[in-house]
């Protein structure tokens, strides 16, 4: 009687010949080692090549220089204001203070109406912000979503209004404020800047990506249009808000031209026109360029607060929020 070699004992749902049971192969054994892998370690990321490591480092050194190009005179000019006029006037150039100081702020609140001439700058900037803020978002609003006789026409006009260049408008804009009465006035300062073509080109260009199923729905639960203006699209386009902002309270506050000619009363003049004029002052004391520094500080610091305070409204598109 032969001894029989018994059949290797296959695993449920594996048939003879299939390419699993192969003999040869031993128990345990991974493909991949004869590959030259090892099992037990992870597989390597391949490599990268020189130039792809590195680029990243080379960026950040570029945009690092770029920054402190750019930033190089606002330093100076910060630094500056707390220098002594024996470091502003010496023969070596000195960055950092050897000796903090504020003399300069005081010699600037002696020298000019500083309070008031600040004054009137926060007047003005705030005045033609809120001004802008509103009358762009109205009409912006108007001409993306409202369908009314002649809206092509008047977009049309806006874009013709920002292709003409604003130091042709303002001998006519002095001739008509003459004409009102409204030189050396905060009127004649604002109403000229009221609405701008830029931020009614921007906001309703923003609006247009409001659903108009959003503003139906609310016009069939009986809203009207001033309700859906206040309540619905002016939280939906609180980002294009934020840069119409920042942008139009930079723009007035930094205006020098207008107010240059369109204020003959000391009083009215606004912080950048009192500077100037104190700069060109032929009585000036020779050692006063750090009031000037001090003075120019002063004019920057409200306009970086003001971004500081609205930059975290710069998000993504909050339009479809409404549909969520």
């Amino acid at each position: 009687m032969s001894a029989t070699t018994p059949a290797p004992r296959r695993t449920p749902g594996e048939r003879p010949g299939d390419p699993g049971m192969d003999s040869t192969k031993a128990p345990g054994h991974d493909p991949g080692h004869d590959a030259g892998q090892d099992p037990g370690r992870p597989r390597r990321a391949p490599k990268r090549a020189p130039g792809e490591r590195l680029r990243k480092p080379l960026t950040y050194v570029a945009l690092s220089a770029g920054l402190l190009v750019m930033a190089a005179p606002f330093l100076w000019m910060a630094l500056s204001a707390f220098k002594t006029d024996e470091e502003l006037g010496g023969s070596t150039t000195v960055w950092i203070p050897s000796e903090w100081t504020l003399d300069q702020f005081r010699a600037l609140l002696d020298k000019l109406d500083l309070p008031l001439y600040f004054m009137n700058s926060v007047i003005v900037a705030v005045l033609v912000t809120v001004c802008n803020l509103v009358f762009c978002s109205m009409l912006g609003y108007a001409l993306a979503k409202l369908d009314f006789f002649g809206r092509d026409k008047v977009f049309a006009l806006v874009l013709a209004a920002l292709m003409v260049p604003g130091n042709l408008m303002l001998l006519p804009m002095y001739v008509l404020m003459n004409k009102l009465g409204l030189l050396d006035s905060y009127a004649g300062l604002v109403l000229p800047f009221a609405a701008g073509a830029f931020g009614v080109f921007l906001m309703r260009q923003f609006a247009q990506s409001i659903p108009d199923e959003l503003l139906e729905a609310a016009r069939m639960d009986g809203a009207s249009e001033w309700y859906i203006f206040w309540r619905i699209v002016m939280p939906l386009v609180k980002p294009a808000l934020a840069t119409l902002g920042i942008l139009t309270f930079l723009g007035s506050w930094n205006n020098f031209v207008w107010p240059l000619i369109a204020t003959n009363d000391p009083d009215k003049y606004t912080l950048p026109v009192a500077l100037a004029t104190f700069a060109n002052d032929p009585n000036r004391a020779a050692g006063s360029n750090g009031v000037l520094m001090a003075g120019s500080l002063l004019v920057v610091l409200p306009v970086l607060l003001v971004f500081l305070v609205l930059q975290r409204h710069f998000k993504p598109d909050l339009a479809t929020a409404g549909l969520k």
